[in-house]
């Protein structure tokens, strides 16, 4: 992947970035802007030794990410934007210009704009009988297709193209409206279940779903098209285990960080010392228990990250869940099928014990290695699995119930 950053630097799209924020934690910053251009114009865009993209990205202040090793001898390739609204639009305007020019040099004619949406939005762009996508049209003097089909470009993002034609001035109307209308979209599935706020940055924000099972029926429209768990089912136990350097970090001068981050996410966080804690972690891994915990691990890996405790790049953490015994085999699938495809699709490293041991228990622990995103996204799939056993609910309440805690 190449990555051109705006002056903000490493974690940050605008400014200096921050571990979390009570009323910020969501922002619109947060909502990127994902494009597709033709593979051949990537070099273009990224220029020689990176300067045209680098360029892009200090006059438009946004971040940009060109996957362009990704989906391999595919005629096109997927371009991600982050930064504020204003930003966003900027570097895409430029990106279609430099685009332009290479057509206009081959005689291409105009190159139309396309937008990649996750399909749980693209009602709302589309409107009522059509009504919203019209009117858009109209404004921009432009011409907009939305796709039938569900395009998959990469493991988590289903999504599909609002393809965009006209000039390009136009074509940058629409963008600034279509982006609005996604934007706003996003942040009122956000506020509806903000008890249930799933943030991926640097995939599409709509691309990792509750995939825990629900009794009640899918409201139209709703967050992601799929209701938010019962409370009940969405209490898991988690152990993190982070640099013994960083908990003076988490925990913020007289508790305030770790309060904040209570306050944030809903979730019993508790810095703890096992009772048998293995060997290999008990010199420089502390360990932590959440429950409710998608928020609080965000926040947790941010912090860490942000400390700089990990090094410049996203922090990469060892996460450990319990699974029942008997699903064991579910989840690792015939000759380690199962496991090797979450691994491919997920980009985490999952380990289990080794063959003998903890078979007389009644779950055994999963072992995750990886950033925010591939770590969150691999724990919901093992859970996936793991949910189609029956009992795994009443473990999980059994195991919340009879933890012993050391606090420090």
């Amino acid at each position: 992947m190449e990555l051109g950053r705006g002056r903000g630097g490493r974690g940050s799209r605008t400014g200096p970035p921050r571990p979390f924020s009570s009323p910020g934690l969501y922002r619109s910053n947060d909502f990127p802007l994902r494009i597709l251009v033709l593979s051949d114009m990537v070099g273009a865009i990224i220029g020689r030794a990176g300067g045209t993209i680098r360029q892009i990205t200090q006059q438009s202040r946004a971040r940009v990410d060109v996957h362009r090793k990704e989906n391999a001898g595919s005629p096109e390739k997927v371009i991600t934007i982050y930064g504020s609204p204003e930003n966003c639009s900027a570097a895409c305007q430029k990106i279609m210009e430099i685009m332009q020019q290479e057509a206009n040099a081959t005689n291409r004619g105009e190159l139309p704009l396309k937008i990649l949406a996750h399909n749980s939005l693209i009602g709302r762009i589309i409107g009522k009988n059509g009504s919203t996508i019209k009117r858009i049209m109209e404004q921009s003097d432009t011409k907009i297709a939305v796709s039938s089909n569900i395009h998959d470009f990469s493991s988590w993002n289903l999504e599909r193209i609002i393809t965009v034609k006209g000039k390009l001035e136009n074509l940058s109307k629409a963008e600034k409206m279509i982006s609005a209308k996604l934007r706003q979209s996003y942040e009122n599935d956000l506020a509806a279940v903000a008890s249930q706020t799933y943030m991926y940055p640097g995939m599409h924000p709509m691309a990792l779903q509750p995939s825990l099972p629900s009794p009640t029926p899918s409201p139209p429209y709703g967050m992601y098209g799929v209701p938010p768990p019962p409370v009940d089912l969405n209490k898991e136990t988690v152990y993190i285990y982070i640099p013994s350097s960083a908990v003076g970090a988490i925990i913020g001068t007289g508790g305030s960080n770790i309060r904040e981050m209570i306050s944030c996410s809903g979730a019993s966080i508790k810095v703890i010392q096992p009772q048998q804690q293995p060997q290999q972690h008990s010199r420089n891994k502390a360990l932590l228990i959440l429950a409710e915990e998608v928020c609080a691990q965000f926040m947790i890996f941010k912090k860490v990250g942000f400390e700089g405790f990990r090094g410049p790049q996203d922090a990469t953490l060892k996460v450990e869940i319990f699974v029942p015994t008997n699903q064991v085999g579910r989840i690792i699938g015939k000759g380690g099928s199962t496991v090797r495809e979450l691994q491919r699709m997920t980009h985490a490293l999952i380990k289990f014990p080794e063959n003998g041991q903890n078979t007389e228990t009644d779950e055994t622990a999963v072992h995750i290695v990886g950033d925010f995103f591939c770590a969150m996204a691999a724990q919901r799939q093992i859970r996936s699995l793991a949910f189609k056993s029956n009992g795994f609910l009443q473990q999980q309440q059994r195991r919340r119930l009879s933890q012993p805690l050391v606090q420090n």
